[in-house]
C-alpha cells in the first residue's frame, strides 16, 4: 500500500472580526493601508453605513443579550486540526484503524495535481509527527514511505497538473503553447477585475494557475476553439448526484488548501464545536433544525420558512424605499416582534400587517446574526474572511467558489436565498439608493460577526478588516452565479476517479464470474453493447420515461444542445403534458463515469457524449 501510493505521488508531485462587547470608534482620518490594484478603493469610499450598522447590532445585542448563551471556541491541539482536515477530504484511512483498507485512497490520490498532491503531504507530515508524539497505538504510516520525494524525471503531465493517464477522457479543452503542463500554465485574465464571470480559468486547477503565475507573469493561457465555450458542459451545484457532490467537496477542500499554501496565507479552519441549543422555535435555532421541523409543515423545504417570509414581507413593502437594510427598526419594538413571532409563527396566528418593512430587513439581519453558528459556518468564516488576503481579485474569486461549495447543504442553500434577495435590491439602486457597496457594507458585520470567534484589533487593524469583510460582500453579491459553479477540473476529477473505481469493480466481476464458470466471452459481449443495443454510431438513444414519447433516438451533431433534444420531446407532447416547459423537466446525463448530472441547456451533446460514451440520457424532472 505504502509503496503504491509513494509511486503515485512521485509522479503527481514534480471570526470574528469584533466583538459584541468591543467599542466601536468611528475613524475620521483613514488610516493608510496596503491594496491590490484588482480590489476596489474601499478606502476612497465612505465607511459611514459599516459603523452605522456596528452601532445598531450592539444596541441590538444589548436588548437581547439575555436570550443567548456565549459560545467559547478552544483552539485545538497540535495536529487536531491537521487530522480533521485528512478526515473531510476523503483520506481518513491513511491513519487510524483503517489504514489498512488503501484502495479508495489510492484511486483518490491518482487524481490529485501537483499542488493538490503537496497539500496533502504538508498535512500528513503534521499528524504523522503528532501521532508518534502521543505515541498512538494505531498504524502511524512514515510519511515518507506514502510520498516519496520526487528524485528522478518527471513524467508528462495534463495540463491542469494532474498526471498523465489513459483513464477515460478528459473533459478538459484546455491548450497551452506546447499541449503539455508546467510553466504554460499561466493566467487566463490580467490582474485587473475580471469584466465577468467567464474570465476565469474553470478549466484549471486554480492553485495551478497560481505556481504558474508566479512562473510567468506576463503570459496568457491562449484559448482554444473548445475553451471558448466554457460553460458548454457547466455543472453548478445542486446538478450532481449526491455521492459525485461528496468527491467534490473532498476535492475543493484539498484545492482550497493548495491554493492557500502557494500564495503563502495561512488557512486554519476552525474546529466545529458542540454546544448547547434550542429543539424549537424560530431565533438563535441551528438551520438544521429550523429545517427539520419545517419540512414537517411544507416537505421538500429547502429554506427556513421564517426565512423565506422576513423577505416576502420586506419584497412587499416594494425595493424602491430608500435606505432599504440601512435604516433599522426601533430596537424596543423588533424585540417584541421577536417574542411575537416566537409565539404565534407556526400558529399561522401571527399579524403580519403590523410588521413594517424597516422592521422586516432588522428581523432578517437578526435571525442571520443569531444562528447558534454563522452562515458561513464555523469552520470555514476565518477561511471567508482570509480571502480579503489574496492579492488578485481572480483569486479571491476562485477561493469563494471553493468555500461555497464547501458549505453545509443548509447554510449554502440559505446563503443563496439571501445574495439572490439582495441582488434584487442592488437592481432598484436608482430609487433605494443602495448600490451593491452599499448593500455589502450594511450586511457585512451581519455574517461576518460571531461572537465566540472574537478578535480584538487595533483601530488601523480594525478599519483595515472592514473593508476587507465589505470587499468579500460585495464579491458574493455580484459574482454570485459564478460562485455556485463546480469548476471543470474538479468535475474532470471526479470523472477519472469514478472511471477508475468502475475498471477496478468490473475487473472484480470478471473474476468473480469465471470462478462461477459463467462463459466469459458472452458476459463481455452483452457489457460491451449495453449501452448501444440497436443504436447506431453517431445516435444516443433518451429515455422519457414520464414523457408521452418514453424514447427517441437522436443523432448526434456539432451544433445540437441539450435544450434541443428537449425541445423535440416536448414538441410531441398533447393535452397535460404540453404545459411543460424546459424549466420544468431537464436531460440527465446518468452512468459511465458520472453517477448522475443534470445538464446545462447550452451543452453540446456530442461533446459530451465523447466524454462520456457509456452514459444514459434520461428526461426527467429535478427532485425537490
Amino acid at each position: 500500500y505504502s509503496n503504491y501510493i509513494s509511486k503515485k505521488l512521485l509522479n503527481i508531485k514534480g471570526k470574528n472580526i469584533y466583538t459584541m462587547n468591543q467599542e466601536v470608534t468611528k475613524v475620521t482620518e483613514r488610516p493608510p493601508f496596503g491594496r491590490s490594484s484588482s480590489q476596489d478603493s474601499l478606502d476612497e469610499l465612505s465607511m459611514e453605513a459599516y459603523w452605522t450598522e456596528l452601532e445598531n447590532i450592539k444596541k441590538s445585542h444589548e436588548n437581547r443579550q439575555d436570550d443567548q448563551e456565549v459560545v467559547v471556541v478552544k483552539e485545538p491541539d497540535e495536529g487536531e486540526l491537521e487530522e480533521e482536515w485528512l478526515k473531510e477530504a476523503g483520506l481518513s484511512n491513511l491513519f487510524g484503524e483503517t489504514a489498512g483498507d488503501p484502495q479508495e485512497s489510492m484511486v483518490f490520490l491518482s487524481t490529485l495535481t501537483r499542488t493538490q498532491a503537496a497539500a496533502v503531504q504538508k498535512r500528513v507530515e503534521t499528524v504523522s509527527q503528532t501521532l508518534r508524539k502521543k505515541n498512538k497505538q494505531y498504524q502511524v504510516p512514515d510519511v515518507r514511505d506514502i510520498f516519496a520525494q520526487q528524485t528522478g524525471s518527471k513524467e508528462k503531465e495534463a495540463p491542469d497538473g494532474t498526471e498523465s493517464q489513459s483513464v477515460g477522457t478528459d473533459e478538459n479543452k484546455y491548450q497551452g503553447k506546447d499541449g503539455v503542463g508546467g510553466k504554460e500554465l499561466t493566467p487566463l485574465v490580467p490582474e485587473e477585475a475580471p469584466a465577468s464571470e467567464t474570465d476565469i480559468n474553470l478549466e484549471v486547477s486554480f492553485a495551478e494557475q497560481a505556481v504558474s503565475q508566479k512562473e510567468s507573469s506576463r503570459e496568457k493561457i491562449q484559448r482554444s476553439k473548445g475553451d471558448d465555450a466554457a460553460l458548454l458542459v457547466r455543472s453548478t451545484i445542486g446538478d450532481l448526484a449526491p455521492q459525485d457532490m461528496k468527491k467534490v467537496c473532498h476535492l475543493a477542500l484539498i484545492e482550497l488548501t493548495a491554493l492557500y499554501d502557494v500564495l503563502g496565507i495561512e488557512l486554519k479552519q476552525q474546529k466545529a464545536v458542540k454546544i448547547k441549543t434550542k429543539d424549537s422555535g424560530l431565533f438563535c435555532v441551528p438551520l438544521t433544525v429550523l429545517l427539520e421541523q419545517d419540512q414537517k409543515k411544507v416537505p421538500g423545504t429547502r429554506i427556513p420558512l421564517i426565512f423565506q417570509k422576513l423577505i416576502s414581507r420586506i419584497e412587499e413593502g416594494g425595493l424602491e424605499t430608500e435606505g432599504l437594510l440601512r435604516i433599522p427598526g426601533a430596537a424596543v419594538r423588533i424585540k417584541n416582534l421577536c417574542q411575537e413571532l416566537e409565539a404565534k409563527f407556526y400558529e399561522g396566528t401571527f399579524n403580519w400587517e403590523s410588521v413594517k418593512q424597516h422592521d422586516a430587513a432588522s428581523l432578517l439581519k437578526l435571525f442571520i446574526r443569531e444562528l447558534p453558528q454563522p452562515l458561513l459556518s464555523v469552520e470555514y468564516l476565518k477561511a471567508f474572511q482570509a480571502v480579503q488576503n489574496l492579492p488578485t481579485r481572480k483569486q479571491q474569486l476562485q477561493a469563494l467558489n471553493l468555500l461555497v461549495i464547501l458549505l453545509p447543504e443548509a447554510n449554502r442553500d440559505t446563503l443563496k436565498a439571501l445574495l439572490e434577495f439582495l441582488q434584487r435590491v442592488v437592481d432598484n439602486k436608482e430609487k433605494n439608493k443602495m448600490t451593491v457597496m452599499n448593500v455589502a457594507m450594511v450586511m457585512a458585520p451581519n455574517l461576518f460577526m460571531y461572537h465566540s470567534l472574537g478578535l480584538k484589533a487595533g483601530e488601523q487593524r480594525e478599519f483595515v478588516m472592514a473593508a476587507g469583510i465589505a470587499n468579500i460582500m460585495h464579491l458574493l453579491i455580484k459574482y454570485q452565479k459564478f460562485l455556485w459553479t463546480i469548476p471543470k477540473f474538479i468535475v474532470n476529477q471526479v470523472r477519472k476517479q469514478n472511471t477508475e473505481n468502475h475498471r477496478k469493480d468490473k475487473k472484480a466481476m470478471k473474476k468473480l464470474l469465471k470462478k462461477m464458470a459463467y462463459d466469459r466471452e458472452k458476459y463481455e459481449k452483452q457489457d460491451k453493447s449495453a449501452n448501444d443495443a440497436d443504436v447506431p454510431q453517431g445516435v444516443i438513444r433518451v429515455q422519457a420515461p414520464h414523457l408521452s414519447k418514453v424514447s427517441m433516438a437522436i443523432q448526434l451533431t456539432e451544433e445540437l444542445k441539450a435544450s434541443d433534444v428537449l425541445a423535440r420531446f416536448l414538441s410531441q407532447e398533447s393535452g397535460v403534458a404540453q404545459t411543460l416547459k424546459n424549466g420544468e423537466v431537464f436531460l440527465y446525463e446518468i452512468g459511465g463515469n458520472i453517477g448522475e448530472r443534470c445538464l446545462d441547456d447550452d451543452t453540446y451533446m456530442k461533446d459530451l457524449y465523447q466524454l462520456n460514451p457509456n452514459a444514459e440520457w434520461v428526461i426527467k424532472s429535478k427532485p425537490s
